[in-house]
């Protein structure tokens, strides 16, 4: 009896410690960066509700600085503490930068951006530019001999 007893113990399994119920909510994280500001805007998966949107421009008191890298980062950290309190717990980053007949590369604050969302505590899931390319839009300005400076 005593043996009987002992393989039923073993074949029982001990059970596990009941884990919380932890669900993803997965975001998007719009960042424009131009040559004279970034914007870092976090919504729903969907885009149509804002939970966070900070710039650049806000993070300094002098307006020449709204396109430097730090500013962008502290933007960025700011959305990203924001949207963790309303529960996201991962972002789809999208980067964007002017496009169309402007430029074409993101300014010096979307790369501190994007990693100071990451170091936040947020999973990051893609990145993708969106830049708005132009199939042969509009006339650029300054016309036929360009600009004379």
């Amino acid at each position: 009896m005593n043996s009987e007893q002992t393989k039923d113990q073993t074949a029982q399994k001990p059970q596990e410690a009941a884990r919380p119920e932890f669900r993803k909510r997965w975001g998007l994280a719009n960042i424009f960066s131009s040559a004279n500001n970034t914007i870092v805007h976090i919504t729903d998966i969907s885009g149509a509700e804002t939970l966070a949107r900070y710039t650049a421009g806000m993070m300094t008191d002098r307006a020449r600085d709204g396109g430097e890298p730090f500013p962008a980062l502290l933007a960025a950290r700011k959305a990203a503490e924001e949207a963790l309190e309303k529960g996201i717990t991962g972002v789809h980053i999208r980067v964007r930068a002017p496009g169309g007949i402007k430029a074409r590369t993101p300014g010096a604050g979307a790369q501190p951006a994007i990693r100071a969302l990451a170091r936040s505590g947020l999973r990051i899931g893609k990145i993708e530019d969106v830049t708005p390319v132009p199939h042969d839009s509009c006339r650029r300005p300054g016309g036929r001999r360009g600009r004379r400076v």
